[in-house]
């Protein structure tokens, strides 16, 4: 691809390759400044990408790549959790529309910030972004099976958050009625 063709492509990838490198930076300022390198580095390698080869997850393999490489130098490879902040919530319906549904969001999110970066950034590509599980394996540079466990193993965790004992989510002290204490 020549870079004249992929620069008129990448406006409308904006959108989406935003919320993407937001989800898994955790805040705007990275984020965007991920965006920024990322369509740097495509528009320079533009005759890397081959005609079978999606421009939208080329650019989205830029991006994880880009981003594996500052948690390295920023020596935090192996971080599990995300300060997921009030800018992240913007890509999610308003968790206050009702306060149920908000405990619901904020618990969904804070299960998949504790995944894994391997796990969370498969589920993201396919949950959220809508990739096939073979459009995500390409844009990780991994066998489709490898996409398919951690995906599996991600909402199994996500599952184990909300499926806890009956007893540690009610307590039993005081409880008169049986049936609904334990």
């Amino acid at each position: 691809m020549k870079q004249t063709e992929l620069s008129m492509m990448l406006p409308d990838m904006l959108p989406r390759l935003r919320s993407f490198a937001m989800r898994i930076t955790g805040n705007r300022y990275d984020a965007e400044e991920l965006v920024q390198r990322a369509c740097v580095r495509a528009l320079e390698r533009a005759h890397q990408l081959r005609s079978d080869t999606s421009p939208l997850s080329w650019v989205f393999s830029i991006i994880h790549s880009i981003w594996l490489n500052e948690l390295r130098q920023r020596n935090h490879r192996d971080r599990l959790l995300l300060d997921w902040n009030d800018a992240l919530m913007e890509t999610v319906a308003d968790p206050r529309s009702t306060s149920e549904t908000g405990l619901a969001v904020r618990q969904i999110i804070d299960a998949v910030a504790r995944l894994p970066e391997p796990q969370r950034i498969a589920l993201l590509l396919v949950s959220i972004d809508g990739f096939s599980y073979q459009e995500a394996a390409d844009t990780l540079d991994i066998p489709v099976g490898t996409i398919m466990s951690r995906i599996s193993r991600a909402r199994k965790a996500i599952r184990v958050a909300f499926d806890e004992p009956r007893e540690s989510r009610m307590p039993t002290e005081n409880c008169v009625d049986t049936e609904t204490c334990g």
